[in-house]
């Protein structure tokens, strides 16, 4: 099976983590867009999404599925997104996408987070791929000076700002063996919106696309 056929495996197999009669928490990327298509098959059976970038919101309304603001909203029930890498712990790494915040702000949202994923993701150590993060303009020099002192290197990737209006760096070289307290540290560094390490909003499981089918990872 192609990336994309594996892709759209998992996309349908998360429908059954759908609660029937309430909100699902819808994420962003090429792997979510497969999953935005297969719920459009169902969206006679709950309200609507909440989504967590502009992207992924007109892709939800052009299949007519209602979509609310994270701010009208207090709990939702699961959150169902993918990941540029995950472990063996849940721990993840997103933004490669650009949405990192939104994605963390609706996640916060949800009881759980299910990550829907090809088995390339599967990672047995965060930080081969570029760990994103939002950073408030004056403050990135700063920031990648900051990453240089870990072992990193940062830069910033051209031509993308986030929805919040803000630039990404793209950080390489770093060995994540700690996912939740490096996403500590990196948080409170003045000028970071967020980075995408998904420490504490880690998964509950993971709908892994493989060519024998779907494999189910449980935290």
């Amino acid at each position: 099976m192609t990336q994309d056929e594996l892709k759209a495996l998992v996309g349908r197999a998360a429908l059954e983590q759908v609660v029937a009669g309430h909100l699902v928490g819808v994420g962003t990327g090429s792997t979510v867009n497969h999953f935005i298509d297969a719920l459009a098959t169902i969206k006679d059976r709950f309200p609507g999404a909440v989504s967590s970038s502009l992207a992924s919101t007109e892709r939800l309304r052009r299949h007519g599925i209602p979509v609310f603001e994270a701010n009208e909203v207090e709990s939702l029930p699961v959150y169902i997104d993918g990941a540029d890498e995950i472990d063996h712990r849940g721990y993840a790494i997103k933004g490669g996408g650009a949405a990192l915040t939104r994605e963390k702000i609706v996640a916060d949202l949800a009881e759980r987070f299910i990550c829907i994923a090809d088995e390339s993701k599967l990672v047995d150590v965060l930080g081969r791929y570029p760990l994103p993060v939002e950073v408030i303009t004056m403050a990135l020099p700063q920031v990648a000076r900051r990453f240089k002192a870990l072992g990193g290197t940062a830069i910033v990737r051209q031509g993308v700002v986030t929805d919040n209006g803000h630039p990404l760096l793209d950080v390489r070289g770093l060995v994540i063996d700690d996912p939740a307290a490096m996403e500590a540290e990196i948080n409170q560094w003045p000028g970071v919106v967020t980075v995408g390490i998904f420490g504490r909003h880690r998964a509950s499981a993971c709908l892994l696309g493989t060519a024998a089918g779907v494999r189910t990872l449980v935290f």
